[in-house]
């Protein structure tokens, strides 16, 4: 049963029991409206405690009725029984309460919480609004700026600041249930407090709205359900309750069906499943309790605050003293700046500091559980690091690489016990960024590939299975993408109108604006070795600009012009004559921001098609998840598989064959991988839930 009555004397305790996370399933919404009745006609009972088994209140609704019409009864329904009870409803809060969960606490008399519980109506991060009173009764209780602070930004907030608002009334730091007992015998022989539905609003200042609208917009950029939570917010200020719930209703109802929603979900259920992927389901990963690092520059550190930040003991190992000494130092400096920007505190980042013991001696390693060599990305250099560790390490310690473009297999050549070695390829800062690419060779064994899928779910990762091919998923992708900018820049567009353009598509940033941001060199470097193995990688423009010394912010100068202490990009006359004299002879058009964003962003799904026939992708879903979370596509549109599917493959494929034809993508671009690849396309889409 979901639902249970017990008494505890006069108390009833209602207990649900709706495992994993309690979600507000049909039997479940049915079940409390039966409590209800049938407590109301209970004499005996004075009170009761709402409370759930398992690790969590009630956090949320049910998945599997995403995207599905609702059924009876509604969950509207649900909380204002609960609210209109002749007995008072007492919420005992542990875990969490998000969504649908604290809207059933918002119709409750009453509120206590574990001193470790956290609330949240995160709807908009699905791209809609709360549907059964959130907006409404929420504002009632807490004031109109609390609740837009937790409704646009879907954050939630802790029990300490949950009691400060007064959504709750009174934090337990013991036993939940008993206190909550006590709690409710204590309110039972008091008036009760007028219902939320009942209060009014406080007021605000006259400008209040305006400044808000302008705040929450700039916020969520071209996300609509952000704004769409504050005019219900502010309707619930202005009208009253059942105008108000009328309101929000039917915005979520308008929004459930929205191209923006469904883009979520499908994002929401690929982040559910990629941490265990069907290919390691049934296989038990290495324990991992301790790791090191090999490599203390940009990379290395950020991995080391990464595993220490997941609680793992950390040895990094450097060439010598001196370069130890840098490589802490650099870490040191990762917990410092957490610090100040008060993500941390300053014993939270001195503990984490303790745990990281520097060294120049690979015998240190002798005992590890994981390895990760985060050294230059140069073949030599790696495989000498993968010698030493082949020498000192367990036979059972997992050696992984973390590179970009080279072949694992290559690094892992001549490598003692083959089978435990594979690529973890972090994207920097690797603190902070997400998205792990998990690159098995072809002698990695099953359990260590599901220890990869095990330590992203310890780092708080999105990992993505990638198959062996120069750049992965992701970088493979990304040559394409400059490789489409710098077409734009030889048929009449510029720079800055191209970064424009993918802007308003919804990238933070355009594709010649985070070239300046990480250095051209690297892309350069990785063309030049493309180029030792017979390819013609397309970069007219910027090759030139490297031959100058033009590598971006570092330099003063990329494809713009930067200067001294100001990271502003402005226009460069250098390089529009550069351009200018590259276009010499081939047809110049004007540019638009939809036909801007079609020959960048069609190309990379004709791409994404091609690495799904390969299977160095084994998930469309997956293509999603490391662009969203590697490379900044707009989560909103889902990545750029789910956006071809809702836009329609055949629409597609005709701007490809168009794209080719007026030479303004790689002539192999023509659409036709794509066409042949429909089927399986939407086979592999509709595996991750893409396809609704």
């Amino acid at each position: 049963m979901t639902v249970t009555i017990t008494h505890e004397g006069a108390i009833a305790v209602v207990t649900i029991d709706n495992p994993p996370v309690n979600a507000l399933s049909q039997a479940l919404r049915q079940a409390l409206v039966e409590a209800v009745s049938s407590i109301d006609a209970d004499e005996t009972v004075d009170a009761v405690v709402l409370i759930c088994t398992g690790r969590t209140f009630i956090a949320g609704a049910d998945v599997n009725e995403f995207g599905k019409p609702p059924v009876p009864p509604h969950l509207p329904d649900v909380v204002t029984g609960m609210e209109n009870a002749q007995k008072p409803w007492i919420a005992a809060i542990h875990g969490s309460a998000l969504g649908g969960g604290l809207e059933v606490v918002l119709g409750c008399a009453y509120r206590v919480a574990a001193a470790s519980a956290n609330f949240g109506l995160p709807e908009v991060k699905l791209g809609i609004v709360p549907g059964a009173g959130g907006t409404v009764r929420l504002p009632r209780l807490i004031g109109a700026p609390a609740t837009i602070d937790m409704v646009t930004s879907g954050t939630a907030i802790g029990a300490g600041k949950a009691r400060d608002l007064g959504l709750v009334d009174a934090v337990i730091e013991g036993d939940l249930l008993p206190a909550a007992v006590t709690f409710a015998g204590e309110v039972s022989r008091k008036p009760r407090p007028q219902p939320i539905r009942e209060r009014s609003v406080p007021p605000v200042e006259s400008d209040f709205w305006a400044r808000t609208e302008k705040a929450v917009a700039a916020k969520a950029k071209r996300e609509v359900a952000p704004l769409r939570a504050l005019a219900c917010i502010r309707t619930a200020s202005e009208v009253d309750f059942l105008t108000a719930t009328a309101f929000e209703r039917d915005t979520f109802l308008e929004l459930r069906g929205s191209a923006q929603a469904a883009a979520l979900r499908h994002i929401f259920f690929a982040e559910r499943a990629a941490p265990r992927p069907p290919e390691v389901a049934d296989v038990a990963p290495h324990d991992i309790g301790s790791a090191a690092v090999i490599g203390g520059g940009t990379m290395g550190a950020g991995i080391v605050a990464a595993l220490r930040d997941a609680g793992l003991p950390v040895v990094l190992v450097e060439r010598d003293a001196t370069a130890v000494e840098r490589g802490l130092a650099n870490v040191g400096q990762i917990f410092e700046n957490a610090v100040k920007r008060g993500r941390i505190s300053p014993e939270i980042a001195a503990e984490r500091m303790a745990g990281v013991t520097g060294t120049g001696d690979y015998g240190a390693l002798s005992d590890m559980d994981l390895v990760i060599e985060a050294v230059f990305e140069d073949l030599v250099v790696k495989r000498a690091v993968f010698a030493q560790l082949s020498r000192v390490c367990r036979a059972d310690a997992i050696l992984a690489t973390n590179t970009s473009y080279l072949d694992p297999n290559e690094i892992g050549e001549g490598l003692a016990h083959p089978e435990r070695f594979l690529g973890l390829h972090f994207f920097s800062p690797a603190h902070v960024m997400k998205l792990l690419e998990i690159v098995p060779t072809r002698t990695t064994a099953l359990p260590v590939l599901a220890s990869g899928f095990a330590l992203a779910r310890l780092l708080g990762k999105i990992p993505v299975r990638a198959g062996i091919c120069d750049g992965f998923i992701g970088n493979r992708i990304l040559k394409v993408t400059r490789a489409q900018a710098e077409r734009l820049l030889l048929s009449g567009a510029t720079p800055a109108t191209v970064d424009a353009a993918m802007r308003a598509f919804g990238l933070p940033m355009g594709p010649f604006e985070a070239q300046d941001l990480g250095g051209l060199d690297i892309a350069a470097f990785q063309r030049k070795t493309a180029r030792g193995r017979g390819e013609a990688p397309f970069a007219p423009v910027a090759d030139r600009l490297c031959a100058m010394g033009r590598v971006g912010q570092k330099s003063n100068g990329g494809w713009y012009d930067y200067q001294p202490g100001d990271r502003t990009p402005q226009p460069s006359s250098a390089v529009a004559a550069i351009i200018a004299q590259e276009a010499a002879g081939l047809t110049q058009r004007t540019w638009d921001e939809t036909s801007i964003a079609d020959a960048i962003i069609l190309p990379i799904v004709n791409e994404a098609a091609r690495l799904l026939e390969e299977g160095i992708a084994l998930r469309a879903a997956d293509i999603d998840l490391v662009k969203i979370h590697g490379y900044g596509f707009p989560r909103w549109r889902g990545g750029p598989m789910h956006y071809a599917q809702a836009r329609g493959l055949a629409e597609i494929v005709t701007v490809l064959d168009r794209l080719a034809t007026e030479s303004l993508a790689d002539p192999a671009c023509d659409g036709l991988r794509l066409a042949a690849e429909r089927d399986s396309f939407k086979v592999a889409a509709g595996s991750a839930g893409a396809v609704p």
